[in-house]
Formats: structure tokens, sequence, C-alpha cells
């Protein structure tokens, strides 16, 4: 007897080592079929919003993950009820695709996880939060461990310094952390891009590109490594 089809999910992906982990450890569980991803794009800049990713990379991860990628091209700036607009134009689309589920990589932030389920309530969609409450310092710690590598894209220089821009996140930058700052960033202090761990087929090579300063953030270009 064929066993029953598992509830369809798309996770909320940021390009970032969060929503990745997150989809890493939704997919381990089982209960649920991981079908997509879904992300936010700087539609003027083809880049990841906040996290300024290209979003030749981001194609890169979704093709590593094997999964397709669901781009939700937004402007800059963003006035939120834009913003809302377009999250709920796709929410509906993947709802009329058989979606039932979506796959947040959030922490601890109770606002933000209330905000998610509000908005997705009317579609009758649920959210997932497979690393919520979690310590984040051991979390942090597991990422390394299970072989997740990341490229710190985005500093907010109020919280961190501008040096720790473009550092890979590994157990040397775990250390070096000041005390206060969240060591996965969940409070704003950094962004990254994920270039490999268990979630991917195979590890994406990039090399580090420019770092600039914009709109108070700093940016660290990442750029894929060619031959």
């Amino acid at each position: 007897m064929p066993e029953p089809a598992r509830p369809k999910a798309i996770v909320s992906f940021s390009s970032g080592k969060d929503s990745a982990y997150a989809l890493h450890l939704a997919r381990r569980a089982g209960e649920l079929d991981i079908v997509g991803i879904l992300t936010t794009v700087t539609a003027a800049f083809d880049r990841v919003a906040m996290h300024g990713v290209r979003e030749m990379l981001l194609e890169r991860q979704a093709a590593e993950l094997g999964l397709p990628c669901y781009k939700v091209p937004i402007p800059s700036p963003c006035p939120n009820d834009v913003y809302e607009a377009a999250m709920e134009r796709a929410v509906l689309q993947a709802k009329s695709e058989g979606v039932s589920h979506f796959v947040f990589g959030d922490l601890f932030l109770e606002d933000i996880r209330k905000y998610r389920e509000e908005r997705l309530a009317p579609a009758g969609i649920a959210a997932v939060f497979p690393l919520w409450q979690r310590d984040t310092r051991v979390l942090a710690e597991e990422m390394v461990t299970a072989g997740l590598r990341a490229v710190v894209t985005c500093v907010d220089p109020r919280k961190l310094a501008r040096s720790f821009a473009g550092r890979v996140f590994d157990a040397r930058f775990l250390a070096d952390l000041p005390a206060g700052v969240d060591p996965c960033g969940e409070n704003g202090e950094f962004h990254t891009f994920v270039t490999d761990g268990p979630m991917f087929r195979r590890p994406i090579a990039v090399r580090a590109g420019e770092v600039v300063e914009r709109d108070g953030f700093v940016f660290a270009d990442v750029l894929p490594l060619t031959e």
C-alpha cells in the first residue's frame, strides 16, 4: 500500500545560513515535501534583498539544492504595502500549486514569527520554524560542525565592525564575535551567503569582491569563481 503524500512546503530562502539550515532540518525530518524556495529579489539590482547577493549565485544555490526558486521582485526602496502585496501574490500562487506549508529560519523574534503566521493564515498556509528557540551559540556551532560554510555579505556597522564583512562564517568567526552580538546574527548584526553544507549537492566556489557602504550597511560583494 503506497504511503500517503506528504504536505508540500516552500522554504522562505534568504540565501543565508539560517534558511539553508532550516531547509536541511525540514528535509531530514521527512514530514514535508520541500518543493521549492522563495526569495525576494531587488529588481533594479538583480540581487537578493538585504543580503546583497547576486541573483546568479542564488540560482546556483537553487541548482545545488535541486529545487526551483520562486523569485519575488521588489523595488528599491520598497514600501511595506508594496512588499506585502508582492508576497501575497506569491503565497496565493504557491497555494494554487498545492503548497500548504512555508518553512522559515527564524530563531527567537516573537514579533517576526507572529507577523509571518498572520500573513499566511488567510491563505490557510501553516508556518514551520525548525530552528525556533534553539540556543544560537549551540546552533551556530552545530552548523559549522555539520559542514555549513558561508560568507558574510552584509554587516550593520552600528552593531558589528565592518571588518567582519566578507569573512567566512566558521569557528574562528564565531570566536571573534564581540560580546552582545548574536552568534547567528538574529538581531540584524550580519547576513550571509551559504556556499556549502549538507543541504547542497556540491559546494559553490566563490571569491571575494568589493566591500562598499550603502544605506547605512556594509556589503561585501561575492563573485562566482570561474576557471
